[in-house]
């Protein structure tokens, strides 16, 4: 192997770290539970469709379980079919690092060391959108809306979340 794979790879490692340990020192590290029930998707879907219909906002709504697997997927009418990879990559991102997926955005947008956070988690979905769904104190699952700019896919992905608790 040569020195100039390893050095991104060891550096983006450290970035990795750096952002457990931030968030650690913070108190948000928050353990993996049970997987979220049906009745309580349902409860978060019905929440975060009626936010998106407030705003009149297209939008794909994906949940996700705490193992990762869908539990349930909208599109409401007219959204763009490429929102559902996006819905469902912003809600395994936050599920897979334990933070809402805007963390990953902001670390990335922040240029320097945070740019190496795209080739050390392949498949990420750097985008806002995507929140923890958390019961009990433990995460038992996550959202991710895509549709409507960033900040408003957030909107819906936590009004689902809080109806979910």
């Amino acid at each position: 192997m040569r020195i100039a794979s390893i050095v991104p790879a060891a550096l983006g490692t450290a970035m990795f770290v750096a952002l457990a340990q931030t968030a650690s020192a913070q108190g948000q590290v928050i353990p993996y539970g049970p997987p979220i029930t049906l009745e309580t998707a349902k409860k978060a879907m019905a929440a975060a469709e009626a936010e998106a219909k407030k705003n009149n906002w297209p939008v794909v709504i994906s949940i996700i379980d705490s193992g990762g697997h869908i539990v349930l997927l909208q599109r409401l009418d007219n959204t763009q079919l490429g929102s559902i990879e996006i819905a469902t990559g912003k809600a395994l991102t936050a599920l897979k690092l334990r933070r809402p997926s805007k963390a990953l955005q902001d670390a990335i947008a922040s240029g320097g060391a945070g740019l190496r956070m795209l080739a050390i988690y392949p498949g990420v979905t750097p985008l806002e959108g995507g929140i923890l769904v958390v019961s009990g104190g433990k995460i038992i699952g996550a959202i991710g809306v895509s549709g409507v700019a960033s900040d408003q896919d957030a909107v819906v992905a936590r009004a689902g979340a809080e109806a979910a608790k």
